[in-house]
Protein backbone atom coordinates (compact mmCIF):
# COMPACT_ATOMS: atom_id res chain seq x y z
CA UNK A 1 0.00 0.00 0.00
CA UNK A 2 1.50 3.36 -1.06
CA UNK A 3 1.19 6.45 1.11
CA UNK A 4 -0.87 9.23 -0.46
CA UNK A 5 -1.94 12.20 1.65
CA UNK A 6 -5.74 12.31 1.84
CA UNK A 7 -7.55 15.39 0.55
CA UNK A 8 -9.06 16.00 3.96
CA UNK A 9 -8.73 14.93 7.58
CA UNK A 10 -11.21 16.15 10.17
CA UNK A 11 -12.46 15.83 13.71
CA UNK A 12 -14.97 17.79 15.75
CA UNK A 13 -12.59 20.77 16.22
CA UNK A 14 -10.53 21.16 13.04
CA UNK A 15 -10.48 20.35 9.34
CA UNK A 16 -7.24 19.73 7.47
CA UNK A 17 -7.58 20.22 3.72
CA UNK A 18 -4.80 19.98 1.17
CA UNK A 19 -3.68 23.48 0.31
CA UNK A 20 -4.12 24.97 -3.13
CA UNK A 21 -2.77 28.19 -4.65
CA UNK A 22 -5.85 30.18 -3.62
CA UNK A 23 -5.04 29.55 0.07
CA UNK A 24 -1.97 31.81 0.14
CA UNK A 25 -3.70 34.94 1.41
CA UNK A 26 -5.61 33.19 4.19
CA UNK A 27 -2.53 31.32 5.37
CA UNK A 28 -0.29 34.36 5.15
CA UNK A 29 -2.72 36.26 7.39
CA UNK A 30 -1.74 33.75 10.09
CA UNK A 31 1.96 33.45 9.16
CA UNK A 32 2.70 37.18 9.08
CA UNK A 33 2.74 37.35 12.89
CA UNK A 34 6.47 37.56 13.81
CA UNK A 35 5.79 36.13 17.28
CA UNK A 36 4.81 32.77 15.73
CA UNK A 37 8.38 32.43 14.45
CA UNK A 38 10.15 33.81 17.53
CA UNK A 39 11.52 30.40 18.66
CA UNK A 40 11.58 28.94 15.17
CA UNK A 41 14.91 28.34 13.38
CA UNK A 42 13.71 30.48 10.45
CA UNK A 43 12.70 33.59 12.35
CA UNK A 44 11.95 35.69 9.26
CA UNK A 45 9.32 33.39 7.79
CA UNK A 46 6.73 36.04 8.69
CA UNK A 47 8.05 38.15 5.80
CA UNK A 48 5.89 37.72 2.71
CA UNK A 49 8.73 36.91 0.29
CA UNK A 50 10.17 34.29 2.67
CA UNK A 51 6.75 32.83 3.36
CA UNK A 52 5.99 32.70 -0.39
CA UNK A 53 8.89 30.29 -0.90
CA UNK A 54 7.68 28.17 2.04
CA UNK A 55 4.15 28.13 0.60
CA UNK A 56 5.27 27.24 -2.93
CA UNK A 57 7.22 24.23 -1.67
CA UNK A 58 4.24 23.21 0.46
CA UNK A 59 2.08 23.23 -2.68
CA UNK A 60 4.62 21.13 -4.57
CA UNK A 61 4.63 18.55 -1.78
CA UNK A 62 0.99 17.62 -2.42
CA UNK A 63 0.88 16.71 1.29
CA UNK A 64 0.53 20.10 3.00
CA UNK A 65 -2.64 21.13 4.77
CA UNK A 66 -4.50 24.25 5.64
CA UNK A 67 -5.80 23.87 9.20
CA UNK A 68 -9.29 25.29 9.61
CA UNK A 69 -11.31 25.89 12.76
CA UNK A 70 -14.31 23.63 12.21
CA UNK A 71 -16.72 25.99 13.97
CA UNK A 72 -15.72 29.28 12.33
CA UNK A 73 -14.10 28.06 9.10
CA UNK A 74 -11.18 30.37 9.92
CA UNK A 75 -7.67 29.42 8.78
CA UNK A 76 -5.59 28.78 11.90
CA UNK A 77 -2.37 27.32 10.47
CA UNK A 78 -0.71 24.66 8.39
CA UNK A 79 1.06 21.31 8.64
CA UNK A 80 2.30 18.62 6.30
CA UNK A 81 3.67 15.16 5.64
CA UNK A 82 7.09 14.92 3.99
CA UNK A 83 10.20 12.77 3.66
CA UNK A 84 8.54 9.41 3.05
CA UNK A 85 11.08 6.58 3.32
CA UNK A 86 9.45 3.46 1.91
CA UNK A 87 12.41 1.23 2.83
CA UNK A 88 12.34 2.22 6.49
CA UNK A 89 8.53 2.63 6.43
CA UNK A 90 8.78 6.10 7.92
CA UNK A 91 7.53 9.61 7.23
CA UNK A 92 7.99 13.07 8.70
CA UNK A 93 5.19 15.25 10.05
CA UNK A 94 5.94 18.90 10.51
CA UNK A 95 6.25 22.42 9.18
CA UNK A 96 3.35 23.00 11.56
CA UNK A 97 2.37 26.43 12.81
CA UNK A 98 -0.74 27.88 14.39
CA UNK A 99 -2.23 31.31 14.99
CA UNK A 100 -1.26 32.39 18.50
CA UNK A 101 -4.92 32.48 19.55
CA UNK A 102 -4.84 28.67 19.25
CA UNK A 103 -1.68 28.06 21.28
CA UNK A 104 -2.37 26.08 24.42
CA UNK A 105 -5.91 25.19 23.36
CA UNK A 106 -5.31 21.49 22.68
CA UNK A 107 -5.52 21.88 18.90
CA UNK A 108 -1.99 20.60 18.19
CA UNK A 109 -2.55 17.15 19.77
CA UNK A 110 -5.84 16.84 17.87
CA UNK A 111 -4.18 17.70 14.57
CA UNK A 112 -1.24 15.38 15.19
CA UNK A 113 -3.53 12.56 16.30
CA UNK A 114 -5.39 12.66 12.98
CA UNK A 115 -2.16 12.82 11.02
CA UNK A 116 -0.46 10.06 13.01
CA UNK A 117 -3.50 7.78 12.90
CA UNK A 118 -3.64 8.10 9.12
CA UNK A 119 0.11 7.74 8.56
CA UNK A 120 0.42 4.67 10.77
CA UNK A 121 -1.78 2.81 8.28
CA UNK A 122 1.26 2.96 5.97
CA UNK A 123 4.39 3.44 8.09
CA UNK A 124 5.92 2.12 11.30
CA UNK A 125 7.70 5.30 12.39
CA UNK A 126 7.03 9.03 12.30
CA UNK A 127 9.80 11.59 12.57
CA UNK A 128 9.50 15.25 13.49
CA UNK A 129 12.11 18.01 13.20
CA UNK A 130 12.03 20.70 15.87
CA UNK A 131 14.31 23.70 16.09
CA UNK A 132 16.94 23.38 18.80
CA UNK A 133 15.80 26.70 20.30
CA UNK A 134 12.09 25.97 20.00
CA UNK A 135 11.37 24.83 23.55
CA UNK A 136 7.60 25.24 23.12
CA UNK A 137 7.48 22.80 20.17
CA UNK A 138 9.94 20.38 21.80
CA UNK A 139 7.61 20.06 24.80
CA UNK A 140 4.60 19.62 22.53
CA UNK A 141 6.29 16.82 20.56
CA UNK A 142 7.43 15.06 23.74
CA UNK A 143 3.85 15.19 25.10
CA UNK A 144 2.82 13.25 21.98
CA UNK A 145 5.17 10.43 23.00
CA UNK A 146 8.03 11.14 20.58
CA UNK A 147 11.64 10.75 21.72
CA UNK A 148 14.63 12.83 20.68
CA UNK A 149 16.89 10.58 18.56
CA UNK A 150 19.30 12.97 16.84
CA UNK A 151 20.56 16.50 16.38
CA UNK A 152 20.87 17.57 12.73
CA UNK A 153 21.43 20.56 10.55
CA UNK A 154 18.28 20.96 8.48
CA UNK A 155 17.77 23.36 5.60
CA UNK A 156 14.64 24.48 3.88
CA UNK A 157 14.47 25.60 0.27
CA UNK A 158 16.24 28.97 -0.10
CA UNK A 159 16.97 29.12 3.64
CA UNK A 160 20.21 28.33 5.49
CA UNK A 161 20.81 25.19 7.52
CA UNK A 162 19.63 25.41 11.11
CA UNK A 163 20.22 23.17 14.12
CA UNK A 164 17.22 20.90 14.75
CA UNK A 165 16.40 18.00 16.99
CA UNK A 166 14.93 14.94 15.34
CA UNK A 167 12.22 13.12 17.24
CA UNK A 168 10.80 9.68 16.47
CA UNK A 169 7.54 8.02 17.37
CA UNK A 170 7.11 4.28 16.85
CA UNK A 171 3.77 2.91 15.73
CA UNK A 172 3.71 0.47 18.67
CA UNK A 173 4.27 3.33 21.16
CA UNK A 174 1.49 5.36 19.56
CA UNK A 175 -0.97 2.48 19.61
CA UNK A 176 -0.17 1.72 23.29
CA UNK A 177 -0.81 5.36 24.19
CA UNK A 178 -4.29 5.19 22.68
CA UNK A 179 -5.46 2.29 24.85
Amino acid sequence: MKFVAPNKLENDKVVLKLIDPSDFDALYQVAKDPLIWEQHPNKDRWKEEVFRSFFDVALESKAAYLILDRTTGECIGSTRYYGLNETEKSIFVGFTFYARAYWGTGINPLVKEMMFDFAFNFVDKIYLHVGAENIRSQKAVERLGANKVAEKLVSYVNEPERRNFEYALEKSTWLRSKR
